[in-house]
């Protein structure tokens, strides 16, 4: 009779394979914001491995040299521009270096975004307005720019916007990042439809827990709290950013073309679990470590 033990998913291929046939992105544009570092940084890796010239996009210079480099890692053909995607006239600047280096950008990876936790008691209107405005505004200028000039070019494409959880959820202690990224998820239900008839396609990607070397430290500081990470997955293991990278490099490629206005979750099941019984509740303030409000 089995006595059977849980053993989790399988983990990921190693670092360097690939899903896809090689050079299905040969010829191909991949603009990225936020991509110099992270989970943007995977993705942007996993489209140059397939044959993509990669754009990388970020406000931040140390950002845009680590994208340089890791690229030039890859031999890949690559371009970093600093842009600010609040600003569409930002945007726009950034586009026209990357037409006029590599062409038209084929597809966008809307990953930056901002983020931090705090209590919504506590949370100041400079800090909701700095998140709202990144997150979903900087998104949405970012997607417009991309199909405003496909569509003027009859030209197809395709967009990903990086979402999270938390926009099906809430997200106690992240009530501005929550709130942007449910906008972030309508948005990709929203455009997929106005925009498919111009052929370009518009999903989501939600990665799960991937640790890696530029997490916030914040995040670093959950982690810390937490006593076994892959013990608190269904997976039983973390994910790898190049399961996220694999995943849109999927989403884009021309085996997903009639997927659009998905969102694709990556985290080995992660947010749908439940517990049988409800443990106690914890304040967010208390989780975090904070004293008594105070008006």
């Amino acid at each position: 009779m089995s006595t059977s033990e849980p053993i989790g998913l399988p983990d990921a291929p190693e670092l360097g394979a690939q899903a896809l046939p090689a050079g299905t992105y040969d010829g191909k544009v991949v603009f990225v914001t936020g991509g110099g570092t992270g989970l943007g940084r995977a993705v942007a890796t996993e489209f140059a491995r397939l044959g993509a010239s990669i754009v990388v996009a970020s406000r931040k210079p140390e950002h845009l040299e680590q994208a340089d480099e890791a690229m030039a890692a890859l031999g890949a053909p690559a371009l970093t521009v600093q842009c600010d995607i609040r600003e569409p006239d930002s945007i726009a600047a950034a586009f026209d270096a990357a037409v006029s280096r590599f062409g038209l950008p084929d597809i966008l990876v809307n990953n930056a975004a901002a983020n931090f936790p705090v209590p919504a008691e506590d949370m100041s209107a400079n800090a909701w307005r700095t998140v709202i405005d990144i997150t979903l505004n900087g998104t949405y200028f970012c997607a417009r720019e991309f199909a405003r000039r496909h569509i003027d070019a009859n030209t197809p494409g395709s967009i990903i916007n990086i979402g999270a959880t938390y926009a099906w959820t809430g997200g106690p202690g992240f009530a501005h990042s929550a709130a942007a990224k449910a906008g972030v998820k309508n948005m990709v239900e929203t455009l997929a439809v106005e925009w498919g008839p111009y052929g370009i396609q518009v999903n989501g990607l939600v990665p799960g827990l991937m640790p890696h070397e530029d997490m916030t430290d914040d995040i670093k500081g959950n982690l810390a709290r937490t006593n076994d990470k892959d013990a608190c997955q269904p997976a039983l293991r973390v994910g790898r950013p190049r399961e996220l990278g694999w995943a849109a490099t999927f989403l884009a490629s021309p085996y997903a073309r009639f997927i659009s206005g998905h969102t694709l979750v990556v985290d080995g099941a992660n947010w749908q679990r439940r517990s049988l019984t409800q443990p106690e509740v914890v304040t967010v303030r208390d989780q975090m470590g904070k004293g008594p409000f105070e008006l």
